[in-house]
């Protein structure tokens, strides 16, 4: 038994704004999902959507997860900068200094996001959506290896990613010191392969938390992860 990674959703203020943002940087359709909220197809082979959910939470510093994107060169990195800078990004001073390869800008809600330089070998192959770059242990990273059987592609000095078998984007956890929890960040949405419930106790059992009582209003299970990530359990639909 295991679950497949149905989202990665970001808390949004205003979603539709926000999957229009995205949409526009990463050429991909918008499309209404089952689960009452706005996504876009991954657009590589891990097969995935970006949900935009609803929240009115407030964002309180940098967020742990971001995306990666990828270039196939330096004029085709310039042209996503600009893309995205005249879809309302801006440019972001993350600690990166002024040497820096790869450009970091967040989008209208401030959500963080690079846009690395082309020649990544780590990235190859992996489509424009080359990582989900995440603040996290490499416990975090194990956990996640088995709860969506992807396995791991590196795991060294508490650095670890995982990548789905079919390929696409890869999910990586930079190792300690884990930042403060920054309130609105993205998150993963697990399909489960059958039972709900016997998911839920499997991701337990692999260290999940519960964060809320089993009836969560509209079918779902919300946990966290070993470094305290929210995440959610869906319905089968």
């Amino acid at each position: 038994m295991s679950s497949r990674l149905f989202a990665i959703s970001f808390d949004a203020h205003q979603p539709e704004r926000l999957a229009h943002f995205w949409s526009g940087v990463l050429g991909l359709e918008t499309t209404d999902d089952s689960y009452g909220g706005v996504a876009l197809p991954s657009g590589n082979d891990a097969d995935y959507r970006l949900g935009f959910r609803p929240s009115p939470t407030q964002k309180t510093g940098q967020n742990r997860l971001h995306f990666d994107l990828t270039s196939s060169s330096l004029e085709d990195q310039r042209e996503i900068v600009a893309r995205a800078l005249d879809l309302g990004a801006q440019h972001v001073d993350v600690g990166q200094g002024p040497d820096a390869s790869h450009v970091v800008l967040a989008d209208p809600e401030g959500n963080e996001f690079c846009v690395i330089e082309p020649g990544n070998n780590f990235l190859a192959g992996c489509g424009l959506i080359g990582a989900l770059a995440c603040d996290g242990s490499q416990a975090v990273g194990y956990f996640w290896s088995k709860a969506l059987g992807w396995p791991l592609v590196w795991d060294q000095d508490e650095e670890t990613a995982i990548q789905s078998p079919n390929g696409g984007t890869k999910i990586t956890w930079g190792g300690p010191p884990l930042m403060p929890d920054p309130g609105k960040d993205l998150h993963f949405d697990l399909a489960p392969d059958d039972d709900q419930q016997a998911e839920v106790d499997r991701l337990l059992s692999l260290g999940a938390k519960r964060l809320d009582s089993p009836d969560s209003g509209d079918g779902t299970v919300l946990l966290t992860d070993p470094d305290g990530n929210k995440f959610r359990v869906l319905t089968r639909r």
